[in-house]
């Protein structure tokens, strides 16, 4: 240091000031740091919450509970007619059933038409086949 007893005495108050701003810039560092590291956390939740609500918008509106969903049954008036016979009888019926209810003569060509368009109609979820060739309407 110097001689001169007023420099001595500016230099000292120099030093302590430089100490003592070293130490607020080493705090206001410090939180700095604390809020930067606050911030990334608010922006990761901010993008988790966007995502959410994309993803959510994205999902399809669920079909109205009250009207459970029909399968289109075939335009032609045989399939009606299968299911009004069924329906009027309340119980599981084979094609041969079927072909006396219609008032179709019983043979091989009406049984197996018959059969088919049942069987049809089981595939497209509309009707049931409880065992082998015995058919009726799925129970609500």
């Amino acid at each position: 240091m110097s001689d001169n007893p007023q420099i001595s005495a500016v230099l000292a108050y120099v030093e302590a000031r430089e100490r003592e701003l070293g130490e607020q810039a080493g705090q206001l560092r410090s939180h700095i740091e604390e809020l930067i590291a606050r911030l990334g956390e608010l922006d990761a939740e901010s993008e988790n919450l966007r995502i959410t609500r994309k993803t959510l918008l994205d999902i399809p509106a669920p079909a109205p509970a009250g009207e459970p969903s029909r399968p289109d049954v075939p335009d032609h008036p045989a399939y009606q007619q299968i299911l009004t016979a069924l329906a009027d009888t309340g119980r599981p019926m084979r094609a041969r059933d079927l072909c006396q209810a219609l008032d179709l003569p019983i043979l091989p060509k009406n049984t197996e038409g018959i059969r088919a368009k049942l069987k049809r109609l089981v595939t497209r979820g509309i009707l049931t086949e409880p065992e082998p060739g015995l058919f009726a309407q799925p129970r609500a």
